[in-house]
């Protein structure tokens, strides 16, 4: 099995919803070129962002068919989906799933419920996934702040190295950057190690980070290019005001209630993906009127994504 490193901007859509939080598929293309056309790299399906946790097995697979579809002639363009983790042989049938409808990568968090009890215990859960697809690149996903499950990713690695063939790296949401710049370093930068704080994009890109996958990057990926840029530059002032632009972008989130916020900037920049399902709280009306004057006091609307003119709009 041969897969290139990912880099760049991979974004974790949200899983678009009809009024009555039945699934809106029909949307997906056009979110998938949305995606493409402002620079994302690929798509981390049916993760925190894509309440893959409050979609039903069926769903899943519904949802993870129509963006296969959807990116089926973007070969520079990859779809990973998230297959669970509480229940592994959900996870295993969800892998084998993506596999048979030609997605590029599964990922897998810790199981959350019977947490694993070491990072060995860790790794055993993580090999029954990855082996039922041995010619799929697998990715740990690193969510401790979710899923309870807070090994050093490193002891993760030195677990997996040479007993799990498909094991290309890891998704790691949190904060240690001691034990993330350790992932990056071992056994010379094998592994992929995809930053997931979009708030501290810069500080993985200035210990080696080549890649992210985050939830703002629907909604604002003109804005994280343009930091990457500056970085690459070395103008590490630009590349800071840009951070911040970001921080000031993401602050909103948690003063209109947390992850539900993001569908509310997708309907501001043109595509409506519904609401979040129970027991995530979604906005009032009232709210999203308040929430359009402060994101238009941002100046949101010079490095927003933009919804590119269709073929047949």
């Amino acid at each position: 099995m041969k897969s290139e490193h990912l880099q760049g901007l991979i974004a974790a859509p949200f899983t678009p919803m009809h009024p009555d939080g039945s699934l809106n598929l029909k949307l997906i293309p056009t979110y998938y070129s949305l995606l493409k056309a402002n620079g994302n790299t690929g798509a981390f399906i049916c993760g925190s962002t894509g309440e893959g946790v409050s979609l039903t097995t069926a769903e899943k697979k519904q949802v993870a068919e129509a963006w296969a579809a959807a990116a089926k002639e973007g070969n520079d363009f990859k779809v990973i989906t998230l297959v669970g983790g509480t229940c592994l042989r959900e996870a295993v049938e969800l892998a084998q799933h993506a596999q048979s409808i030609g997605l590029d990568a599964v990922s897998f968090t810790g199981p959350s419920y019977f947490k694993p009890a070491s990072v060995q215990m860790l790794a055993e859960c993580c090999k029954t996934v990855a082996g039922a697809v041995p010619q799929m690149p697998f990715y740990y996903y690193h969510i401790p702040v979710l899923t309870g499950v807070g090994f050093q990713m490193v002891e993760l690695l030195q677990e997996v190295e040479g007993k799990i063939p498909n094991f290309k790296g890891i998704k790691y949401t949190h904060e240690d950057f001691m034990d993330y710049q350790s992932c990056l370093n071992f056994s010379d930068g094998k592994y992929d190690m995809l930053w997931g704080r979009d708030e501290n994009l810069l500080s993985a890109l200035a210990v080696g980070a080549k890649g992210g996958v985050g939830s703002t990057y629907n909604y604002a990926a003109p804005l994280y290019i343009s930091l990457i840029e500056a970085y690459n530059r070395g103008n590490t002032d630009e590349a800071r005001r840009l951070q911040q632009q970001s921080i000031d972008m993401i602050r909103l989130l948690g003063k209109y209630g947390g992850i539900a916020t993001g569908k509310a900037y997708m309907k501001v920049v043109g595509l409506d993906c519904g609401e979040f399902r129970l027991p995530v709280r979604n906005m009032s009306t009232a709210q999203f009127n308040s929430f359009k004057e402060d994101v238009a006091a941002l100046g949101f609307d010079e490095y927003c994504s933009r919804m590119p003119e269709l073929k047949n709009a």
